[in-house]
Order: C-alpha cells, then structure tokens, then sequence
C-alpha cells in the first residue's frame, strides 16, 4: 500500500521525500474531450500533480440531487481524475464546500441560499447539513481513488481560504470529521493568503496549513513558516497571472517575474501548486462576479495568461517555468512549441424566434402579490422576465426599484425603453407614460464568489414603485435559455430588431472537429451554444472579442450555431478567427 505523509519537513511518498510540483487544471472548465491533453501538456512541463477545485453547484443542482458527470460528462470528476492517474500524476482535490474559484457563487448553490436569513459558510446548521450532505456524497465518490488505495489523490482541502471570511474552528471541524467520515484518509489541507490572522482563523490543529500568494515568494513562506513551525512548505494557489472583468482589460503578467517568483518557492525548498497552469473557459452562464462597493462579473474566458493558454496552447510561460522546473526535478522532453491556427471563415446568421415568445410557449407567467427575487421565482441564473400591468395617468412617471441585481431590460408596451445596469448603481428609469404593459427582462450576470456579498438572491429587488407608490401584483416567466436555445430554428417570416431579443443561427461545416475563435465583434450582448454546447456570454463591453469553440464541441459536417442576442446584433454574419482576441491590456 503506498502511504502519502506529512514529514517534519518534507512531504513524504512512501517514507521519501515527494516533492509537489503541481498546476491548477478545473476539469469543469475544459470540454471532457481535451482533459487528456491538458493533462499531458501539464506532464511535459514537468508537473507530477494535478489540482481541482470541486464545484458543488453542478453537482447538486437541485436540493438533494446529485450528479456524477452533469450533461455530456462534462462534470465528471472520476473520469478526470482516471485521466490523471493514466497519465502519471497525483491528484489534489478541493471540494469546498465553498471553493471561490470566480466561479458563479464560489460554487455555492443557488437554491441553498433562498432563505436569506441562513449565514453560509458558518455553522449555521441550515447550511451544515446540506454541505455536510453534499461533502459525504462527493468526497465518498473521491475515497476510492486515494493513493493508499492505488489512485492518485494525495490531498484534500478542507473549505477554501476560510481566514478571509470567517473564524469559526467549530464551522471547520464539523467539516474535519465529515471529511474524515466520508473515507478520506489522505493528508487534509487548508489554505490561506499569507497574513498570519488569516492562517490561524482558517485552519485548525492537525490541518496542513498552506498559502496563497504571487508575490514577495521567500518573506510569504517565511510567516507561514513561523505560524507552522514543523512539515512542509507549500504554495498551494502561486498566482502566475489574473482573472478579467467585463469592461475592464485584459490582465497579463510578466513571465520573468512570475518565473523568478516560481524559483523562489522551489530554492527554497517549498512545494508548489501553480495557479493556474491552464484556466479554461466559464461555459454557458458558470462565470462569477466580485462586489466590493461596486459589481464587476467575470468574463466567459479564463484563459488567466497562464502557462497554456485557453485553447491548450503553450505560451511563454511554460517554457520558463519548464526551465525553471528542470533545476530542481526531470522534466520529460517538450511538446512542439509551433503555433497552433484555427480555420477562419465566415458564416451567415438568419433571425429565428424572440427569446420571450419562445419561453411563453414552453413556461407559463407565474403570479406574484409581490415583486419576487429571481431566487424566490426558482431561477438560478440567466434570464427571468417580469411583467405587470400599470394603470396610472397618459404622462411621464418615475420607475425605481430598490436594487437591480444584475442587469434589467425595460419595455413598455413592446418599446424598449433602456437598461438598468448595476455595474453603474441605475436603479429608477422615467417612462413615457404611466400605464401600459410593464415587462423587465432580467439577466443574472454571475453570482458574487468572494467577500460578504456571497449567497445575495438575484433579479429585481423590491419594492418597486412607479412615482414612489408600490406597484404590486406582478408576473414571472421562466426564461430557460439553454432549453430554449436547444429548440431554435430558423424562422424565415423572423425579423430581427433591436428592441427583441432574439435567436439567430447559423449553420457552417468543417472537414474534422477543431478548435474555433468565434468573433463577436459587431454583436452587442448575449450568448452562444455550438450544437448545444454552452460556449458562453459574450458583450460589447470587452474586454474579449472571441469565444473560444472547443474542438470537442465541433464536428466534420455540419455544425449549427445559435446565438441569443439580447440587444443589438448589427452583424447579421458569424465570423471565425485564426486566433482568439482577448483584448487591450493595460500599459
């Protein structure tokens, strides 16, 4: 039986010294079809362990049912984590129950959090007992394939950087033993960013403190050196890059830099988890948001200028970390480092059906003596559309809500009006007139994954009130748009306008299945799916301009896009680029 173990100083495989040289690869946020590569790719810049976060939200998405693999096996952590024992390496798993991430919640479920009153990630038991569930049923599927049973798993993390949010040792231990309960006999782990109230707070007696950090390498394990004074050090999340956010830049990092911070840590003798040695993509609507005074939602790429990028291409940094790996352990001989183009062709959009008059025949309005959440409504993410009637005066009149969460498209009667965005705290509107049929479409833009606003519901926030009087008795449509967009067809009698938003689709074949940079440029905002697989949001803001297609979404012959435009498409054409465009970066 092979044993994994915490020495004094030095992690030890077997009773010798194992040193882990690890990257941050999120199974959830590459097609299954390309985990093998990845992985590989990760083996010949000379990692020997694998690291994953485990979202709960996608394997629970509804209370109480679980999930192994999710649609198409894109969840299917066993089956990734098969792939990395295939190829070799050792496994590290995160499953939370809270894992940030800048992943929609921090992988918190939507439902779990509808009565406003339960504290998450505290011991609270109306979110104990759902995450001690979700924890014994996922970390029971992950026992098996433990190192001292023949897989690949080395370490479990228990929660995730707990000391920047809460102190609570009785929260952690209940999670402690229930990981313990579920079979996991490996070394468990907690990690927090290096500031010595945060290492304390988040971790417990008998737990493997680590840290998180990109910079100032040797003063950071230095304190957390002195905060555990005996077993190995590690860096389990080294920050080699940086997320974007809707409107902003493109975040890169300097590979030198980051490289001689990497050599910092191995010099030193440390482990290692680079995060992330390759990001992915936030498919479909899975993207986060951060909210600290004002809202910012995470991109569909995450790409995190990494060491390969995200179509599984090298970049510069994985030749310089590969050197710098090469100093402290054998590296296998490289991958081919020529650069890797996709076809690039265009291909015609015609107008299918509006997206609400294609919800209104699959769901139907649902009653409300008050203006609901999107939570209270049963949506967790994407779109939910309201309505109400009014029946004031023929003049101007005041509308406002007490919060818009996250962006709401006004009409009346029909006539788009404008936008109420939270990004610019927009709140209230003027209508034309007081009366006529009010209807909101409403996007949910991502779930906050970090800080005090974790767990807040979505949609409109009442009261709303229409020249300060409430305005009650409101409808809600269920607008499921990956349900819907699976249904499209093309509807030659369609006519696209700006006012409704609407299906488009088109239809375009390739000789075999490749990896495909779709260009949104010319489009305003919405989403896209490549024979039904979610590819993502895309929007004007920036700063990305392409949706990466993965060649295990594409096939030879023919395939079919549908794009969901939510504002204004002026290109009525898809076109493909050689290459992705993931926009300006800062100077």
């Amino acid at each position: 039986m092979t044993r994994f173990e915490i020495g004094d100083d030095e992690f030890l495989l077997d009773g010798k010294p194992f040193r882990i040289i690890s990257g941050a690869l999120h199974y959830f946020r590459v097609h299954p079809a390309q985990w093998r590569d990845r992985i590989r790719s990760a083996r010949l810049m000379g990692l020997n362990t694998i690291e994953t976060y485990v979202p709960w939200n996608v394997h629970e998405p509804r209370p109480g049912e679980f999930t192994e693999t999710g649609p198409d096996g894109r969840f299917d952590l066993i089956a990734f984590l098969r792939i990395v024992e295939d190829e070799g390496m050792r496994a590290i798993v995160r499953p939370g129950p809270y894992i940030c991430a800048e992943w929609d919640g921090g992988g918190l479920p939507g439902w779990l959090l509808r009565d406003r009153t339960i504290r998450p990630r505290s011991s609270d038991p109306r979110f104990l007992e759902p995450a001690t569930r979700y924890l014994s049923w996922v970390l029971g599927l992950v026992a098996p394939l433990q190192v001292d049973r023949g897989g690949p798993v080395i370490l479990v993390q228990v929660e995730n950087e707990y000391g920047a949010y809460g102190d609570d040792p009785h929260y952690l231990q209940v999670l402690t033993d229930t990981t313990r309960g579920a079979g996991i006999t490996v070394p468990l782990t907690t990690v927090d960013q290096p500031s010595s109230t945060m290492i304390r707070d988040g971790s417990l007696p008998g737990l493997h403190k680590t840290a998180s950090f990109g910079s100032q390498s040797r003063e950071r394990l230095a304190l957390l050196r002195r905060e555990q004074p005996t077993g190995p050090l590690m860096c389990s999340e080294f920050w080699c890059g940086w997320f974007d956010d809707w409107g902003a830049h493109h975040h890169t990092t300097s590979t030198a830099a980051a490289a001689a911070e990497l050599d910092e840590i191995l010099s030193a003798g440390a482990s290692v988890n680079i995060y992330m040695f390759h990001g992915g993509t936030n498919f479909g609507f899975t993207n986060g948001a951060n909210d600290k005074g004002t809202y910012h939602p995470i991109v569909t790429s995450y790409d995190y200028d990494a060491p390969l990028d995200e179509a599984g291409r090298p970049t510069e940094k994985f030749w310089a970390f590969r050197d710098v790996i090469a100093k402290y352990a054998d590296v296998p001989d490289a991958a081919s480092d020529e650069p890797r183009r996709s076809p690039a062709f265009d291909a015609a959009l015609r107008p299918g059906p509006g997206l609400l008059e294609s919800a209104g025949a699959v769901s139907a309005w649902v009653e409300h003596a008050e203006l609901p959440s999107m939570d209270d409504a049963g949506r967790n993410g994407g779109f939910l559309a309201y309505r109400t009637q009014l029946t004031g005066p023929d003049r101007p009149g005041v509308l406002s809500f007490d919060d818009v969460r996250d962006r709401a498209v006004v009409f009346l009667d029909g006539v788009r009006l404008g936008v109420l965005s939270r990004e610019l705290h927009e709140r209230a509107l003027t209508l034309p007139r007081s009366h006529g049929e009010l209807l909101v479409l409403v996007e949910d833009q991502g779930r906050v994954d970090y800080g005090p606003r974790i767990g807040e519901h979505k949609g409109l926030i009442g009261p709303a009130r229409l020249d300060g009087e409430p305005l009650l008795r409101w409808q809600t449509l269920d607008v499921d748009a990956d349900r819907l967009a699976a249904q499209v067809d093309a509807s030659p009698a369609a006519t696209s306008t700006s006012a409704s938003p609407r299906f488009h689709l088109a239809e375009f074949t390739l000789d075999s299945p490749a990896d495909l940079f779709l260009d949104s440029a010319g489009w305003g905002k919405g989403n896209a799916w490549l024979n039904g697989f979610p590819l993502g949001r895309y929007w004007q803001a920036g700063p990305q301009r392409t949706l990466y297609v993965p060649a295990g979404a594409t096939q030879a012959g023919s395939n079919r896009l549908v794009v969901l435009e939510v504002d204004t498409l002026v290109s009525a054409s898809a076109r493909f680029l050689p290459a992705p465009e993931l926009g300006q970066t800062e100077f």
